[in-house]
């Protein structure tokens, strides 16, 4: 008998395929994330639970889910999924680190570009029927300073695509080696120090108690 998987958030069709391609049963729900108690009455019948972030795997979820062997996260944070218990329950926990890197770097990026252009407000004026060029003129960030906090497989990426568009690049992140540092051609800093020197600052850290309130 194929295993079974329910995916109760919304994927594309191409991850329910990858599921079929491979002999699985998938049921897609994607709405069934957010019906906590019809989520409760139905998991017992799974193998696998693949979410985002509508489901929350909590402990009384997982308690009744008797069968479940593996619950996978299409992102790279689990923190709605309540890991201990899911250990507790021998059920295997993954992400997808890397899925959305590439992405969430650009799109940093183009925020930061966005605000040294004020694009957005320069956008609300010229659809508002206005045309005040002079007021928008915005900066440069060539040769201007970014401040990077959080050099893992997104904030680096950040440091990379900054370098190429010609600024200078400082990074905190006590995890963050200085023979590392010089290969990614950044210079490495207490946060104090780029907090001061930074033109920009872009923020690229996981919620946890030390990084809470960090700004």
């Amino acid at each position: 008998m194929a295993p079974r998987v329910l995916v109760s958030d919304a994927l594309s069709e191409a991850a329910v395929q990858i599921f079929k391609d491979r002999g699985i049963d998938v049921d897609f729900q994607p709405k069934l994330g957010k019906d906590k108690e019809k989520l409760l009455e139905v998991i017992g019948q799974y193998d696998g639970l693949a979410i985002r972030s509508a489901t929350k795997a909590t402990e009384k979820l997982i308690e009744a889910a008797t069968n479940l062997k593996v619950i996978g996260r299409a992102g790279i944070g689990v923190d709605n999924v309540d890991i201990p218990a899911a250990s507790r329950r021998g059920i295997i926990v993954m992400n997808t680190p890397f899925g959305n890197s590439i992405t969430t770097a650009e799109h940093a990026i183009s925020l930061m570009l966005a605000v040294a252009r004020q694009i957005p407000a320069a956008d609300a004026s010229t659809q508002a029927g206005k045309w005040e060029k002079s007021k928008f003129m915005g900066v440069e960030i060539t040769g201007k300073t970014l401040g990077v906090i959080g050099a893992g497989n997104i904030g680096s990426i950040v440091c990379n695509r900054a370098l190429g568009l010609k600024m200078n690049v400082i990074a905190y992140d006590p995890f963050l080696s200085q023979d590392k540092a010089e290969k990614m051609g950044v210079t490495k800093v207490e946060l104090d120090e780029l907090l001061a020197k930074a033109d920009f600052i872009t923020l690229h850290v996981p919620m946890t108690d030390k990084t809470r309130g960090i700004l």
